[in-house]
């Protein structure tokens, strides 16, 4: 089931790839098209720039950028596209990745991350697909059979426990 926009996923990092294969599972779960790079806002920024200024032309519709200690990433790619870009936060030796959550969401105005969880890599791909399906019915039924099952197992478990 093919959705109409790809999700790019960009990771500073490979160390970071542990994390990245939950989102990339709950994107598989739901047919969602993606790709994955390694780009750092500081070693490769020339690339960081190609990367997110060809992003559309791409078929991207939303991009995940996952990064740990100054996690300047999403912000430097939201720099140069106009598609929504998520942060993902990275826990890193620092701060118990507070550093890398506080830095995605102090994002100067006219450059937006949306920010999700340290590590929540989950709610980052269920976010991709969410901002996909304000324009693509497939995705938008996908998101209501997820959320219906949700449903359905927290009930459940309700239940097994009376």
């Amino acid at each position: 089931m093919a959705f109409s926009k790809r999700v790019a996923i960009v990771m500073g990092s490979k160390s970071d790839f542990d994390i990245i294969e939950k989102a990339v599972s709950v994107l598989d779960s739901f047919g969602a098209e993606h790709e994955i790079h390694i780009l750092s806002a500081h070693r490769t920024p020339d690339e960081v720039a190609e990367f997110a200024k060809d992003a559309v032309g791409n078929n991207f519709g939303v991009i995940i950028a996952a990064a740990g200690k100054s996690a300047a990433l999403p912000g430097a790619i939201a720099a140069y596209t106009t598609l929504p870009v998520i942060g993902l936060p990275i826990k890193s030796s620092f701060l118990d990745g507070l550093d890398s959550l506080l830095s995605m969401t102090q994002m100067p105005a006219g450059i937006p991350v949306a920010t999700v969880g340290t590590n929540a890599a989950e709610n980052a791909a269920l976010l991709a697909v969410q901002i996909i399906a304000v324009a693509d019915a497939k995705a938008r039924v996908a998101l209501e059979k997820y959320k219906v099952s949700m449903r359905k197992k927290v009930l459940s478990d309700n239940e097994s426990i009376k």
